[in-house]
């Protein structure tokens, strides 16, 4: 009776030991995956802001060049 608990209770521990392994790998991956798109989003919304202040200073560089160009006739 004690070999079949003893027995019981070592498959019991390698079915647990399996499913672990199964499931650690994906939890993992999931993790990953997760922090990684966290990541993309922060980087897309910094290159989008850089982007539009890129058409700003590209504005005020063109309004620059107008005035400038606008004074050297006048002169």
């Amino acid at each position: 009776n004690e070999e079949l608990d003893l027995k019981y209770v070592k498959q019991v521990v390698l079915i647990i030991v399996i499913v672990m392994m199964f499931l650690f790998p994906k939890i993992y991956i999931q993790q990953q995956i997760y922090f990684k798109s966290r990541e993309i989003s922060k980087l897309k919304s910094e290159y989008d802001i850089l982007k539009e202040e890129q058409k700003v200073i590209g504005a005020s560089v063109e309004n620059i060049r107008f005035k400038d160009q606008i004074l050297d006739t006048m002169f």
